[in-house]
């Protein structure tokens, strides 16, 4: 595949950008943290490779699903809407963090989505409303990062909240992530190549566990190339902590991973019920 750059990104050499989102072009708080992060990832040489962009619309609603294997996630997500029209991408986060002094009053200037799970089936109702009004809504099916860096299980979330607000589900997989900051590994803030891979959209039937496993399934797919480029071009990460063992890396095994989270998840429960306790003691 022929590749160029386009606004500090490498792109295939077909892919033409097209003209700025005029609505969300003017929010100057996001555009500009949009705008600062590219610049640290220049210059802290992290080379992103970005495939597939033309799958996102220029102006109407759409929601992203992509894995998790880094904290970067974030940022990588929004890379194709930023480059094919300076789209911004709202992620979903636990209602409770907007109440954080400062950090919640920045979350809803960028119209991040508040998710009350206390709510239950009424929980998916403000993502469902801000790709109605025309929003790009960024998901994690997997809901935390994966240790073991293949797909681990994906919750329906994504399938039910674009079924309900009838746009795309456009999948996406970033690969490297998972090279800059994870759980339990260094952190390397320099030199890291990523590939950002955005397929067509998975067509949706209503049936949410369904089309979670064709979501889950395009995935497989998009990340199955990115590897492969990855491997011809970067670097094939054999022996490597980032790399899957089945690929030939030491990473846990998506078993030792869920045994991690189920104690990690149990270390904190316990530490909620103990700082109940201590409170009805008071």
């Amino acid at each position: 595949m022929d590749m160029r750059r386009y606004r500090g990104f490498l792109v295939p050499g077909l892919y033409e950008g097209i003209a700025a989102n005029r609505d969300e072009a003017v929010e100057r708080f996001y555009q500009g943290l949009v705008g600062a992060a590219r610049r640290v990832m220049r210059t802290a040489k992290i080379d992103v490779t970005v495939i597939g962009a033309e799958n996102i619309p220029a102006h109407d609603g759409a929601m992203l699903a992509g894995n998790h294997t880094g904290y970067a996630d974030f940022i990588l997500l929004g890379t194709g809407p930023y480059l094919h029209g300076n789209r911004l991408v709202r992620f979903m986060a636990k209602a409770s963090v907007f109440n954080v002094p400062v950090l919640g009053h920045l979350l809803k200037v960028m119209k991040h989505v508040p998710v009350d799970r206390a709510r239950g089936g009424d929980s998916i109702a403000p993502a469902v409303d801000m790709l109605r009004s025309g929003n790009l809504v960024g998901i994690f099916p997997e809901a935390t990062i994966s240790r073991s860096f293949e797909l681990a299980h994906f919750k329906t979330g994504a399938a039910r909240i674009a079924h309900q607000a009838g746009v795309p589900l456009i999948p996406c997989a970033i690969w490297g992530s998972q090279r800059i900051w994870t759980k339990d590994l260094p952190k390397h803030f320099r030199n890291v190549p990523v590939i950002v891979r955005y397929g067509e959209p998975v067509q949706l039937t209503g049936d949410a566990d369904a089309d979670t496993t064709e979501l889950k399934r395009r995935m497989q797919l998009l990340l199955d190339a990115s590897r492969a480029q990855y491997a011809d071009f970067f670097d094939d990460g054999q022996g490597e902590p980032w790399m899957p063992v089945a690929l030939g890396g030491t990473a846990p095994t998506l078993e030792e991973a869920d045994a991690i989270y189920a104690r990690e998840r149990a270390e904190r429960e316990a530490k909620k019920a103990a700082k109940a306790a201590r409170k009805r003691r008071k």
